[in-house]
């Protein structure tokens, strides 16, 4: 099976040495992704909002990689409040409500820095219906 790895541009994946994204034959894995922007700074002041945004750099990701929402079949949030679970799935229902993939949210204590509430990771898979 072929391996292609993308880039969402965020700094760290240079530095570190990581993918955003990797495609091994028809299988899609986005790895945990926060709503840091290209220049470093965290956008949105909400869980939604950083979900929001998390899903909409999702969906552009997915072109990459010839696919669309409908061949999403995971998905895990870490939120660092339970509380904000009805606004992160609020925006979850906004890119997967029809697809209904699996979909996971749990709490952790912390993310990278205190502005972020949200980190979400994908599966996806092309060749099915």
């Amino acid at each position: 099976m072929k391996r292609t790895n993308y880039s969402s541009g965020a700094p760290l994946e240079e530095l570190a040495g990581y993918s955003r994204m990797v495609k091994i034959g028809e299988h899609i894995y986005i790895g945990g992704t926060t709503s840091v922007q290209p220049d470093g700074t965290v956008f949105g002041e909400t869980p939604y909002d950083q979900a929001k945004y998390i899903f909409t750099k999702f969906i552009e990701l997915l072109k990459q990689a010839d696919a669309d929402a409908s061949h999403v079949f995971k998905v895990k949030a870490y939120l660092t409040d339970m509380e904000s679970s009805k606004e992160v799935g609020r925006a979850y229902s906004e890119f997967f409500k029809e697809v209904r993939p699996l979909f996971t949210m749990v709490e952790t204590p912390k993310l990278n820095r205190p502005t972020q509430f949200v980190e979400i990771e994908l599966e996806a898979m092309t060749g099915c219906e």
